[in-house]
């Protein structure tokens, strides 16, 4: 896993001649260095110009946990199917705090110690828009909105929508906080390269309306935990990501928007920190190294 070669995908017209080999550029070579320095933990990094196609991908296939990244997928099947008429974003949705593995069909329920977000457990028993809930499992995590979606939802449906747009490594299986799948190894799971394909089609607005890619990209902009890939940019860059965090990982992926030239989506998947705080540098140093290759160099 670790040790994979970093290289950047060039389209260039078909000839009888064998291409000349690839050789890493200032900007490969600038992302090399900063993973470098942690040889010991895997850094997975993609990175894709929405407006020229260019992309970057270091061990772009490595699967690792997909944490909280797993509810981009979630919030792009809800808004699917709330123009499928499947669901009804606006239309109340009771909050429960009851749950069923996966594995065994064993109930669980949820923390509010272990969850970023408290105060939609002081709603267990009452209703609130299916809306409100996407935006609490974006903008602050939430893994009990997370879970009430999922269930509504249906995972195979999510896996489903994922497939449809190309990301065939990531997987959805379940909500949060499942231990009895979790210790069976049923987990989502994600790459850095799928996760760069979901964001470049969410902006895309493939499949889905412009008002519902407004919609979400309006949220993903609201988030919260700004400490990694927006801390790496020029301030007051809108940024619109999602991070993940569990033990010995911590990921994020966004789509960064800088003044006066096509936006660029960045995702950084982390393994094997023991620190979180450690990872959280390596994904901000990262994204300060591409800010300034793809500001800078000619576009």
């Amino acid at each position: 896993m670790r040790g994979f070669p970093l290289f950047l995908l060039l389209f260039t017209p078909s000839c009888m001649s064998t291409p000349d080999p690839a050789y890493p550029t200032p900007f490969e070579d600038a992302v090399e260095t900063v993973c470098d320095r942690t040889p010991d933990q895997d850094v997975c990094v993609a990175f894709r110009d929405l407006g020229t196609g260019r992309t970057l991908l270091r061990n772009a296939d490595v699967a690792l946990h997909a944490a909280s990244t797993m509810k981009l997928a979630v919030m792009l099947e809800a808004y699917r199917q709330h123009e499928a008429k499947k669901i009804d974003l606006d239309r109340p949705m009771r909050v429960h705090n009851a749950f069923k593995s996966i594995l065994d069909g064993s109930p669980y329920t949820l923390s509010a110690d272990d969850d970023s977000e408290h105060d939609l457990y002081a709603h267990v028993g009452a209703t609130l828009p299916a809306k409100d809930l996407v935006r609490r499992m974006m903008v602050r995590s939430s893994n009990l909105a997370t879970n009430l979606l999922v269930e509504a939802l249906d995972a195979r449906s999510v896996q489903e929508t994922l497939v449809s747009i190309g990301c065939r490594n990531m997987k959805v299986l379940r909500g949060v906080e499942d231990t009895p799948a979790f210790e069976a190894g049923l987990n989502n799971v994600t790459t850095a390269r799928d996760l760069m394909l979901l964001l470049a089609a969410l902006h895309a607005g493939t499949g889905i309306s412009d008002a519902s890619r407004d919609a979400m990209l309006e949220i993903l902009h609201a988030q919260e935990f700004n400490d990694m890939i927006p801390a790496g940019v020029e301030p007051g860059t809108p940024v619109a990501h999602k991070t993940g965090r569990i033990t010995h990982i911590r990921h994020d992926a966004g789509i960064v928007y800088p003044k006066n030239r096509f936006p660029y989506v960045l995702v950084v998947l982390t393994h094997g920190f023991d620190d979180k705080d450690a990872a959280g540098a390596v994904i901000r140093e990262i994204s300060r190294t591409v800010w300034t290759h793809a500001t800078e160099e000619p576009r």
